[in-house]
């Protein structure tokens, strides 16, 4: 046992040191922003992009970002106007001196505000990528966090008026209202026969989102829009859902070729019943409408026991007259009443009834059986005709130019944060501008949120032979629990061994007595016997003799006095011994 259990400490060890070599390995590829490496620094930009926004500088941010003055369509001005409150600063949980994002404060309050992008975005031969970060710091319950890209439009270029009829090109983020939660994809694809807008809704992913709105935890969303026309959706760099502009949208980019014919109706004389009754059949004679559908059993009797002549519920003779009982207003007073004590052991009390059964004559009103219409023409559909709104769009992605982007919000939990939103066309930066900031962001925190049980599961994630010993780590708490009661049986029972031996042990000090002594002892009118010698081996051989014969001839007449009365040899007698 004892080579087992250094064994398991050897392995302990073993483990220990897996764990500290994984730290030191971590602590060694510190990055810019890690707690415990540099100081926090904004990061910077690889390449051209249409907007980057840190919240890092407030200055900036309260020259550039601009809120919203307008008021919604309500007769109400306290709900109608945009005075949710939004506010610069640090993160609840894992913050670092300087590191600052854009906090929705309220609730259940209009909030909206905007910026510019640096010069317009034109759909036409480079993709659109779209990424920011939202963490719900106090969860959600209902309510968006979804960015508005807003469309390039001279009648709406004051962003002190940005509401929620603005028009906007792309609606991009999550959004979850009771058990629904959703990724919002919504471009507006303007109809090139009339001009008007028309919203695409981006088919649901595979993939759950509940936890991003109850986890507390920063995430980053990504979009991707190419020219080709698909489209990539991204949650913390892992593909969520993708598709293409033209087939995974609701309703479809392109109208059907052809339409059902909305003036054309159906003709009188359409028979579309696929089976009629049989005018022919005739009702059988037997056939009895009024027959009950239920009928006595007669078979049925009364079970042992049954008290007829007890009440099932007797009055409660207990109860009380309320003392304000009016007669007048609540008629006279009886007291309530309670099951009858005498039927709780019987089957049952007062008259008894018999059961029903089916009545095997019952058929129900009679109608004549379906046949096949002889003149049905199948079911009607109205002729279809050629779509006079048809188009054939293949190029959705040429959408309308966007010329600033904004958060047009309503929820019922505060605290939600923005940061790094990135707006350009070219998706290496955005990877970049990802790995630089979101992922820098999700090692410290993760780097602050580990444990011992957690590097265990990172190091034996890189180093699946070292599951064995990390199994052995799980058991070694139990292997040494079961050693310890193991320990104490043992223990329990060498104890219990010891016992025994010692009661044998003084039991064998003590003389050994003859019958006869035995006897003059318990003899009160005998002499007391001479106390032995203080050293043994002085008798001579003559006294033992002597007491060898006594005992002899005592155990004899013991063996006559047993004798049985009748029958029988008896139990067979010793001779003395001569000696």
């Amino acid at each position: 046992m004892a080579r087992l259990v250094a064994k398991l400490i050897v392995y302990l060890c073993l483990i220990c040191n897996i764990i500290s070599g994984n730290k030191n390995a971590d602590e060694n590829n510190v990055v810019e922003g890690v707690k415990g490496g540099t100081v926090y620094k904004t990061a910077e930009i690889s390449g051209f992009a249409y907007l980057v926004e840190t919240f890092d500088d407030e200055e900036k941010f309260k020259k550039t970002w601009v809120l919203s003055e307008a008021k919604k369509d309500s007769t109400d001005d306290d709900i109608a106007k945009y005075d949710g409150i939004w506010s610069v600063e640090e993160p609840k949980k894992h913050a670092q001196d300087g590191d600052l994002g854009l906090v929705l404060k309220s609730k259940a309050r209009h909030a909206a505000l905007s910026t510019l992008l640096s010069e317009p975005f034109h759909f036409k031969e480079k993709p659109l990528i779209v990424q920011y970060e939202v963490n719900f710091q106090e969860g959600q319950e209902c309510g968006g966090a979804y960015m508005k890209l807003l469309s390039l439009d001279a009648e709406h270029q004051e962003l002190n008026q940005f509401h929620d009829r603005t028009p906007y090109t792309i609606m991009f983020g999550p959004d979850k209202c009771g058990n629904s939660h959703y990724l919002r994809f919504i471009f507006r694809h303007k109809n090139p026969l009339n001009g008007s807008m028309e919203e695409k809704h981006c088919k649901k992913p595979k993939e759950r989102l509940e936890e991003l709105f109850k986890d507390k935890q920063p995430h980053l969303y990504t979009l991707i829009v190419r020219p080709d026309n698909s489209f990539e959706i991204k949650i913390d760099n892992k593909l969520v859902n993708s598709g293409s502009l033209l087939d995974d949208f609701d309703p479809p980019v392109n109208p059907p070729l052809e339409i059902e014919d909305p003036n054309d109706a159906q003709p009188d004389d359409w028979d579309d019943r696929e089976k009629i009754p049989d005018l022919s059949a005739v009702k059988p004679d037997d056939w009895d409408e009024d027959a009950p559908a239920q009928i006595v059993d007669e078979d049925d009797v009364m079970p042992d026991g049954w008290l007829e002549d007890e009440p099932p519920v007797i009055p409660n003779t207990d109860a009380v007259k309320p003392d304000d009982w009016d007669v007048d207003m609540d008629g006279e007073w009886e007291p309530p009443e309670i099951p009858n004590p005498k039927c709780a052991d019987v089957p049952g009390c007062g008259p008894y009834k018999q059961k029903m059964k089916k009545n095997p004559r019952y058929k129900g009103k009679w109608s004549p059986p379906l046949i096949n219409n002889p003149n049905f023409k199948g079911k009607w559909k109205p002729r279809l005709i050629h779509n006079p709104n048809y188009f054939n769009d293949e190029h959705p992605f040429q959408m309308t130019p966007i010329f600033a982007v904004g958060f047009e919000l309503w929820s019922m939990s505060p605290d939600i944060l923005f940061d790094n939103i990135l707006v350009t066309d070219d998706e290496r930066v955005a990877k970049k501008w990802a790995d630089d900031t979101f992922e820098v962001r999700r090692a410290r925190i993760a780097e602050e949120s580990v444990t011992l049980w957690g590097r265990i599961l990172k190091a034996t994630n890189y180093r699946p032979g070292w599951w064995a010993l990390y199994f052995v780590y799980c058991a070694i708490p139990v292997v040494l629990y079961v050693w310890y009661l193991l320990k104490r049986v043992r223990e329990d029972k060498y104890d219990s061994k010891d016992e025994d031996k010692h009661h044998l042990e003084s039991n064998a000090d003590e003389p050994t007595r003859t019958p006869k002594q035995e006897e003059s002892e318990n003899d009160p009118s005998s002499p007391p016997s001479p106390s032995p010698p203080p050293t043994a081996g002085t008798e001579s051989e003559e006294e033992i003799a002597v007491e060898k014969v006594e005992e002899t001839e005592q155990l004899i007449e013991s063996e006559e006095n047993d004798k049985p009365a009748m029958g029988g040899d008896g139990p067979r007698r010793r001779k003395p011994n001569k000696e």
